[in-house]
């Protein structure tokens, strides 16, 4: 049975037994300007200065795979459209390097300025944590809020809690797009 959790909640997944998930991001196909919504999701794994160890430990759809293989991009989905996950991050959380204390997951809009998008026009905005063992959804979390002047969102992460990995929704807008994102965290 699946958790619908609110902004901030967290829920342990080393207590379910999970090691492998994948991460699901969706949101609703949207034409603004007459253009589609270009979401991107991106993981940055941060180490005990809240930094990447290295920039192979920034994963989007140009570096698909993190240097200690335990995070896969699957691709990118480049307007919302059709059932199920747009976009998805599979995490092996044994294989996670031992510098690596969070997991963030990020979303972003592509061309955001020139297009005249932002999270104000993304509806149904959600993020999931799905046991790749058995495909059965643990946790979801759908983005109620509207963000007209925000173009990222910082949606969820996976961090350590002593021995145990634990997954919190977030849901923290602003603007500045992948550029800002990367220039806070690399």
């Amino acid at each position: 049975m699946s958790i619908e959790l609110r902004k901030k909640q967290p829920i342990d997944l080393t207590k379910r037994g999970l090691q492998k998930i994948h991460i699901g991001l969706s949101w609703d196909k949207t034409i603004v300007n007459g253009k589609p919504a270009d979401c991107d999701a991106s993981v940055f794994m941060l180490g005990t200065t809240n930094k990447v160890p290295s920039e192979q430990f920034f994963v989007f759809y140009n570096n698909l795979v993190s240097e200690d293989g335990a995070v896969q991009h699957m691709g990118d989905n480049r307007d919302g459209a059709g059932e199920g996950d747009d976009e998805v991050i599979q995490v092996d959380l044994s294989k996670v390097a031992s510098q690596v204390e969070q997991i963030l997951f990020t979303v972003t809009i592509h061309e955001a300025e020139e297009r005249g998008h932002n999270f104000g026009n993304v509806r149904n905005a959600a993020i999931r944590v799905v046991n790749m063992s058995n495909d059965e959804e643990i946790c979801s979390f759908t983005l109620t809020e509207q963000f007209g002047d925000a173009d990222s969102m910082m949606i969820g992460r996976l961090y350590r809690s002593e021995r145990e990995w634990k997954f919190e929704a977030m849901g923290d807008a602003f603007g500045g797009g992948l550029e800002a994102l990367v220039g806070l965290y690399t």
